[in-house]
């Protein structure tokens, strides 16, 4: 392919019939400023990009299969320093390429004379570097020489190729850096998949539990009536969650703001409500004022904090204080601790879930405390605004 332009080129000037060294060495460097004109556009890059994994690297772009990456950019130029080695990748493409066609038209002409020689009529290939003399049988065994050398030039220049189209046209420093940030943000996506369908679905099951245990002990019908159908509401809002998180999974994308946030906090008390909580809550300042992010982090850590009661301690008084002031969101915490269930140490992870209140708040710089305080159990959870 590379041949391709020092022909043509060639064809203007100086001409193809018997051209002298002195002429070849002039058609290999006539292109050069051409393919260096070209390189100068941002595009180009790309296109040699795309070339480059098609022809020389296996994978899902090509004919030949392979699950190793090509190490090939297939971005535009986005700077002088991409665009420099685009042209010398081009350079060495051109000048690469029009060694291996001389070299291939040379061999290819040598066993048409082998042939010639061995068939008693030689001189049928035309003047060569390596001239055959002589005639007779035994250049028969000779004819199949020239295209062992031929297949071992022509592989071991691909293999040199594609190490050089690693080297020119490989990703940037910049370009590595975004890769880099791009791989961390699907990893953060995950890792926040996976919280969001720890919370959600957690609370559902533990609500559910809670539930149908004490709807089975009850005598009052109207309270087993209204066990089941918030273990109804909060199983359909479980599903609904899941099923938004496989959208994210299948590249469907909503936007963030089809997450809960903490204007819809009254859900979660109600839920614990219905557990046979008895919930006093406090809201100051301006919830409206909460950055998106913030809150919709804000009320997925209040529906943890509430699992985590449930499932340690039970149907128990809870003390839940939002508060919105100095520039930051506060959140508060506290039940009494279960008889049966021993505290965690304050410096333990406190299982999956703490673990998890702690991590959404470090996302955010802010900071989850949770440790024993007097016979209560306090978890207090201070994330900045801005």
């Amino acid at each position: 392919m590379g041949s391709i332009l020092p022909f043509v080129c060639a064809m203007v000037y100086p001409g193809l019939d018997s051209p002298s060294p002195a002429d070849w060495a002039l058609i290999a460097l006539l292109p050069v400023p051409l393919v260096v004109a070209a390189a100068v556009v941002p595009e180009v890059r790309r296109a040699e990009g795309l070339q480059a994994q098609l022809m020389l690297f296996p994978g899902p772009h090509a004919r030949v299969r392979g699950d190793g990456d090509a190490g090939v950019s297939t971005v535009p130029s986005a700077s002088w320093s991409d665009r420099a080695r685009t042209g010398a990748w081009m350079v060495l493409r051109l000048e690469a390429g029009l060694a291996v066609a001389l070299v291939t038209g040379q061999l290819m002409a040598l066993s048409m004379e082998l042939a010639g020689a061995a068939a008693g009529n030689p001189g049928v290939a035309g003047p060569l570097l390596l001239p055959v003399s002589g005639t007779g049988w035994g250049y028969v065994l000779l004819v199949p020489v020239p295209f062992l050398v031929l297949i071992t030039v022509v592989a071991g220049a691909g293999a040199l190729m594609a190490e050089a189209a690693r080297l020119l046209l490989g990703p940037s420093a910049k370009e590595r850096l975004a890769e880099l940030e791009e791989r961390t943000e699907r990893l953060l996506e995950r890792n926040r998949i996976a919280r969001e369908l720890h919370d959600s679905i957690g609370h559902a099951l533990t609500l559910a539990v809670v539930q149908a245990g004490a709807a089975r002990t009850t005598t009052d019908p109207d309270f087993t009536d209204r066990a089941l159908e918030t273990i109804e509401e909060t199983g359909r809002a479980a599903l609904e969650d899941l099923e938004r998180v496989l959208l994210v999974l299948r590249e469907t994308r909503r936007p963030a703001g089809a997450r809960p946030a903490l204007d819809e906090a009254d859900q979660l008390l109600d839920s614990a409500r219905s557990s046979g909580s008895r919930v006093d809550a406090e809201v100051t300042g301006p919830l409206e004022d909460v950055p998106g992010p913030v809150s919709r982090e804000g009320y997925r850590i209040l529906q943890e904090a509430l699992t985590n009661v449930l499932r340690h301690a039970g149907p128990v008084p809870v003390r839940v204080r939002i508060a919105v002031e100095e520039g930051r969101l506060r959140l508060e915490v506290r039940n009494p601790l279960a008889a049966a269930v021993p505290a965690p140490a304050a410096g333990a992870g406190g299982g999956s879930g703490l673990r998890g209140i702690r991590e959404r708040a470090a996302l955010l710089g802010g900071e989850a405390r949770a440790a024993r305080d007097g016979g209560l159990w306090l978890l207090h959870v201070d994330l900045p605004l801005r």
